[in-house]
């Protein structure tokens, strides 16, 4: 092999490493797969349903009422919605949602009962949901261990937002 030859070989093996490490941090910094576990989140996912999650975009606009994310709860990663928000005063009352005093309509709940519960019964005694926190439940909610729990989630232990169902084929389609 003569110089040239190495040249244009280093050339093409630049170009193919470049692509990899791109690949690589899309994937750390930017997007995610996550494996649904467990029955919280059913009917909307069930369990070992493949998500794609986008990792970037809740660090550069706010999380909304009813967003899918990926949490990070004692080393598991856990998929809720986002019920409360910053600033909000949250209440279940006869399976209704209170956000404020004013209901709000959870469409994507059928034949889901919600036990009542306020804001202030859960762990830290909040009046409202201070900044950088938020109140998570699963959709399954006689079967999901969420902010009921384990009280709000701060902000940093949000991995992503669930954009996507990748798996089953059958089932694919955008996360609402």
């Amino acid at each position: 092999m003569d110089f040239r030859e190495i040249k244009e070989f280093i050339k093409d093996f630049s170009g193919y490493i470049l692509v990899a490490v791109i690949s690589i941090l899309i994937v750390v910094y930017i997007i995610g797969f996550e494996q649904i576990i467990g029955p919280s989140m059913n009917p909307n996912l069930k369990e070992d349903d493949i998500v794609l999650l986008d990792k970037i975009v809740y660090k550069m606009t706010s999380l909304s009422r009813f967003d899918v994310i990926v949490l990070k709860q004692d080393e598991k990663h856990m998929v809720k919605r986002v019920i409360g928000l910053p600033g909000d005063y949250i209440e279940y009352k006869d399976n209704v949602l209170y956000v404020n005093g004013s209901s709000v309509e959870e469409d994507f709940l059928k034949d889901i009962i919600t036990d009542n519960f306020k804001l202030d019964e859960l762990e830290g005694n909040y009046l409202v949901i201070p900044d950088d926190m938020y109140l998570v439940l699963g959709d399954n909610r006689e079967n999901s261990l969420d902010s009921r729990s384990y009280g709000l989630i701060n902000e940093n232990q949000i991995v992503g937002r669930v954009i996507f169902r990748l798996l089953p084929i059958t089932k694919i389609s955008i996360v609402k």
